[in-house]
């Protein structure tokens, strides 16, 4: 197995900066901002052949007893848990603080390998700054440099040194047939995203605070269901531009886009307590935009009566009518109803998006159609549809190839899609429809 390695510390000494530049990724997101990393988040790392998992934390706080620093510091400890070696990141231009000798404390408790990382040390390696946290008690302090990436890699010796005995690292997570599944759990801010993938998990994996915005990076989460491997992706809440003033939350904004164009299916989350607002149907509607395979669960279904339900039934026809292809759940995170038939729902978008379409099957499709209702006639041209074949997965590309298809009518496109639909049974996926009309090769002939 991979050694884990955790890195803990007080907001904004670099952690974020650190993980970063020890997984090669931009994967946390960084700025001049306490207290921005809230969950636990995992990366692969490697130095040299020596592979290795990193895992971010938030600001560590370890005697907070209320609000959303608790939640963060229990977050912590489940990562020091999990670790083999938990490097201790203190802030040398700040100096020394109460904070610090606060976690000391703790993780000389915790009888792990703790080795006390001094960032933003550069030009500072022989000053006598690094002398005041001999105090916590940890060992030498390793001066480092995360921005400038100086250190690192000595720091990463002597966290390494111990572990590589009998590894096998012949596995290529990339060439993987059963590579996991990629699912984005999306929606507005608040609506039970994290409390939903805390559910599956059986353990409060993520941080989940009655507070919009808690969740403010895109949180990837390993996860398997009946020898299927999934990757849970928890991203931060959509709000309107107008209420986005943080540069952080803007950031989110964009690591939330970004997991849903990577994700292979996506489980747009509604709150049934406030309808399908117009930012739902904006999140609803780059998903459409990216072509991820698409799940919509109405949660917190418990707590509306039955007159709340019919208009929330109402609206979802209305202002989610472009993906009448998706199927509506009605769930409860909170109190573990209706997920079965969510987990159905998504297996069937996945087997959807990823449907392998033979071309004679296509091909006897279009046919059938034209025979049942040709195209209409455009001036002198009538479209003429010769064969079709499958382009593309996930979503499912079907091109057609024939003549004067440039006037094929956006309806005629709906009519061949319902067809397709309908016989290859797809269910929560966009259908992507190209046309390519052969050339006449005496045009340019007199």
């Amino acid at each position: 197995m991979k050694p884990v390695i955790a890195l803990v510390g007080r907001p904004n000494v670099g952690k974020s900066t650190l993980f970063n530049r020890l997984t090669k990724s931009r994967d946390a997101i960084v700025a001049d901002f306490a207290g921005l990393t809230r969950d636990r988040h995992y990366g692969e790392g490697r130095a040299g052949s020596r592979e290795f998992i990193a895992i971010d934390t938030g600001g560590f706080e370890p005697d907070c007893t209320e609000g959303i620093f608790k939640e963060m510091a229990k977050q912590t400890r489940q990562a020091v848990a999990e670790a083999d070696a938990v490097i201790f990141v203190v802030d040398v231009r700040n100096g020394l603080s109460a904070q610090d000798h606060d976690i000391a404390r703790y993780l000389r408790t915790t009888n792990k390998k703790v080795l006390l990382a001094a960032n933003k040390a550069e030009g500072m390696q022989d000053g006598p700054q690094l002398a005041e946290f001999y105090e916590l008690g940890i060992g030498e302090p390793i001066p480092i440099s995360s921005a400038h990436g100086q250190g690192i890699r000595s720091l990463l010796d002597m966290a390494l040194d111990d572990f590589f005995a009998g590894i096998d690292e012949d596995e290529d997570p990339i060439d993987d047939p059963d590579r996991p599944i990629r699912l984005a759990v999306a929606g507005r801010p608040n609506v039970g995203k994290s409390t939903l993938i805390n559910t599956w998990l059986g353990e409060e994996r993520l941080v989940a605070f009655d507070m919009p915005g808690t969740t403010r990076d895109a949180i990837s989460v390993p996860f398997e269901r009946d020898g299927q491997r999934f990757e849970l992706i928890d991203t931060a809440g959509l709000r309107r531009k107008g209420r986005v003033f943080e540069a952080i939350e803007k950031f989110s904004v964009v690591k939330t886009l970004q997991a849903i164009s990577d994700a292979n299916v996506v489980l747009l989350l509604v709150d049934a307590t406030q309808g399908v607002t117009e930012q739902d149907a904006h999140i609803a509607g780059f998903v459409l935009e990216s072509g991820r395979a698409v799940v919509i669960a109405v949660n917190k279904w418990d707590a509306v009566d039955s007159y709340q339900r019919e208009m929330l039934q109402r609206s979802i026809e209305t202002r989610l009518a472009f993906l009448k292809f998706a199927p509506v759940l009605h769930i409860s995170a909170i109190k573990r109803q209706g997920l079965g038939p969510l987990w159905k729902s998504i297996a069937a978008a996945w087997n959807s998006a990823t449907c392998k379409m033979p071309t004679p099957v296509l091909t006897r499709l279009v046919q059938e159609a034209v025979e049942f209702q040709q195209p209409k006639r455009a001036g002198a041209f009538r479209p003429k549809l010769r064969y079709a074949h499958q382009g593309g997965q996930n979503p499912p590309v079907i091109i057609i190839h024939g003549n004067s298809l440039e006037h094929l009518s956006e309806s005629y496109k709906r009519f061949l899609e319902g067809r397709f639909r309908e016989h290859f049974k797809l269910t929560g996926t966009p259908l992507r429809i190209q046309t390519k009309s052969s050339s006449n090769p005496f045009a340019d002939k007199e």
